[in-house]
């Protein structure tokens, strides 16, 4: 069972890590399945936030305009990442954004192991209509108050990811790269209960 992790999410100005910019950064640090530590700030992208991404997210032009931006506030997280898991909901998004940002500002490459509750949900719940996250909470009545805030789909994916921790233990996925290896399994060698 995985136990030392970091869950995190971002909200953006919209969906092209290329154009697009980071408007807020959250995340939990878990240490022996407890939450350690947490990051929570909210980033001046230097852009207009479309309104339609206000209306989804609730973070405005006036919330941002006297915060730091990516440079500043980009190697300040990556300390508190340090080498972890990621653990994230769609987190080739996420990865993608921090990943783009550490190139361009700090030339370094984001490397650490990431873990998708996305995809693990395609894999351990296949008969779920959707594996949205609003979904996922639904399905294991997990509150998420401020849906599209990172904070709080941090602390909602992490319920999420306990639950799936579970399911995978008890299927005998126990190992951080058992889990890895996992999250990309197909689904026929899946179902056919190959999973080593």
């Amino acid at each position: 069972m995985l136990t030392d992790y970091t869950v995190l999410d971002i909200e953006t100005t919209g969906l092209c890590k290329d154009y697009h910019q980071i408007t807020e950064i959250a995340a939990i640090k878990v240490k022996n399945n407890q939450i350690k530590d947490k990051f929570e700030e909210l980033v001046n992208p230097k852009t207009a936030i479309p309104r339609f991404i206000t209306h989804l997210t609730g973070i405005s032009n006036e919330m941002v305009e006297n915060k730091p931006d990516i440079k500043v506030i980009l190697p300040r997280f990556l300390e508190f990442l340090s080498d972890d898991v990621i653990i994230a909901h769609n987190a080739s998004f996420d990865h993608g954004f921090l990943s783009a940002n550490a190139k361009l500002h700090l030339k370094q490459e984001l490397l650490n192991d990431r873990l998708c509750t996305r995809k693990l949900a395609f894999r351990l719940l296949h008969d779920l209509p959707s594996r949205k996250l609003e979904c996922l909470c639904n399905h294991f009545k997990i509150e998420n108050n401020q849906a599209h805030r990172a904070m709080s789909d941090v602390k909602a994916t992490y319920q999420l990811f306990n639950n799936f921790n579970n399911m995978m233990h008890n299927k005998g996925i126990i190992t951080k790269q058992q889990i890895l290896n996992f999250q990309t399994m197909s689904l026929r060698k899946i179902r056919e209960n190959k999973l080593d």
